[in-house]
């Protein structure tokens, strides 16, 4: 039997969706087969997003930046958005059995200093730990 799958999106596929695909793979990659996508991915893995995950022991740096169109042809059991924008452009996938929507703030539209932007993005990368590991947990406990 093969392992669900879950496709994260967001919009530019940069920061947020990726935060979610690394910490998910990381709470439940014997669980789910996991992926992210944009509807206007910006072709690059935002350089804070794999910093601050590295601090808590997640390594994104190998993730790419891709279309949401790419796993049109795929199965996908779950979809995940994490923005406003991709939950209003997201297509319905053939086969998808679930459909969530968990908006989480966009750091890479932080301003200030070097360190208030990465504290941007440690806050939402937290809350989307907090969410993405609830989550896992729940799903295990229904296994």
């Amino acid at each position: 039997m093969t392992q669900p799958s879950v496709l994260i999106l967001c919009t530019g596929n940069s920061c947020r969706s990726h935060l979610a695909e690394g910490i998910l793979r990381h709470a439940a990659g014997d669980l789910f087969d996991v992926h992210s996508a944009g509807s206007k991915p910006a072709g690059y893995v935002h350089p804070k997003a794999i910093e601050v995950m590295k601090e808590i022991g997640i390594d994104i740096s190998g993730h790419t930046s891709k279309h949401m169109n790419e796993f049109l042809d795929k199965k996908i059991d779950t979809v995940i958005t994490v923005c406003g924008n991709a939950d209003q452009a997201c297509p319905m996938f053939p086969g998808q059995v679930n459909r969530y929507h968990w908006g989480f703030d966009d750091p890479a539209q932080a301003q200030g200093t070097e360190e208030e932007i990465l504290n941007v993005f440690r806050r939402v990368r937290d809350q989307i730990k907090l969410v993405f590991e609830a989550y896992a947990a729940g799903y295990r406990e229904k296994k």
